[in-house]
């Protein structure tokens, strides 16, 4: 299947260049452009890709507004693109929905396996950024803070699905889980798919943050 991907930045020779290492899969197909996140967020309607590679910074309507609209409006899936390597923006862009979130100076490589890797419904963040919305949500609460209450969603998981869920919490790939529990990946694969269902969340990144919001991982103090 081809992916269809929009690409939106107010650098015309950087959607140039993204064009040319994207075209160039045969199983990816760059649909459109746009040059500020107004019409990026226009052109997702129209066009309907699979991933849109937004620029945060942009005229008119910055990419994480734009984000915002897009995975409300549409079911494409958003990685944000960015030359600064700060948390404000890693966790705006989270927060606004997207679901990866690559720098600039990335190799050819990385962009390439990002755009497939999101268009077949899994979170992309690197290792480094994981490892920050992991410390992020996982800080110890103040002695006096109660325990959170967990949502009444986790009953519908099963005993595995919640072992599953205390491991993506803590960061583990699909394969450490599945070397973890002696299963297969493909059988973590699943098991993930259906907490995200029956969890109604995005991605990985979403049920870390839920995870630790409900109590199934203890942050260490």
């Amino acid at each position: 299947m081809t992916i269809r991907v929009l690409l939106a930045d107010d650098h015309e020779l950087v959607r140039a260049g993204f064009r040319i290492i994207l075209d160039a899969q045969s199983d990816i197909d760059v649909v459109g452009e746009a040059e500020n996140g107004a019409i990026a967020a226009q052109r997702a309607r129209e066009l309907t890709p699979d991933v849109v590679c937004m620029d945060v910074q942009m005229p008119v309507l910055d990419g994480l507004e734009a984000t915002r609209q897009v995975t409300s409006s549409t079911d494409a899936a958003v990685i944000m693109l960015t030359t600064f390597d700060r948390e404000d923006y890693l966790f705006a862009a989270l927060e606004a929905g997207a679901s990866g979130f690559l720098l600039k100076n990335s190799s050819p490589e990385k962009l390439v396996e990002a755009v497939r890797t999101i268009a077949a419904g899994d979170a992309l963040l690197s290792p480094e950024v994981t490892r920050r919305v992991i410390q992020r949500f996982s800080a110890p609460a103040p002695a006096a803070e109660a325990r959170p209450i967990a949502a009444p969603q986790l009953d519908l998981l099963t005993e595995r699905e919640s072992e599953v869920l205390q491991l993506v919490a803590q960061g583990m790939s699909n394969s450490e889980i599945a070397a973890t529990l002696f299963v297969g990946d493909a059988t973590v694969k699943s098991h993930v798919s259906k907490i995200l269902q029956k969890l109604a969340l995005r991605d990985r990144i979403q049920a870390v943050v839920f995870a630790y919001e409900n109590g199934v991982v203890v942050p260490r103090a």
